[in-house]
């Protein structure tokens, strides 16, 4: 667990690279410039889930818990590195599923029907 930064930092990456790319909507009767110009300020909006964060504090709650049956079982440094790594990439997939959200709660708030 030499350099566990750069384990959340990647976990963060791939996990927000597929996010709001795959919201469907129905394109009957939308006006597709206007379309991309509201899914862009959506997107604005769902900056604001603090992904960061949830991979931090997934991060720590799992270092905790591994460390405690890490005691249980002997080897505790290794333990909470394993459950550190599992917690961020929680926090990271919960986050992820956040900004979708958003984005899909601010296109149905503008008039669009979401398929997914």
């Amino acid at each position: 667990m030499r350099y566990p930064a750069t384990i959340f930092a990647l976990l963060a990456l791939t996990t927000a690279c597929t996010t709001t790319d795959e919201i469907i909507i129905d394109k009957k009767g939308v006006d597709m410039s206007r379309y991309e110009q509201d899914l862009a300020e959506c997107r604005e909006y769902s900056k604001e889930v603090q992904t960061g964060k949830k991979v931090a504090t997934g991060a720590a709650s799992g270092a905790v818990v591994g460390g405690l049956i890490g005691a249980i079982t002997g080897d505790p440094g290794k333990a909470a590195g394993v459950g550190a790594v599992g917690g961020g990439a929680r926090g990271a997939n919960e986050g992820a599923k956040d900004e979708v959200q958003v984005v899909k709660n601010c296109l149905r708030g503008r008039g669009y029907r979401i398929l997914n």
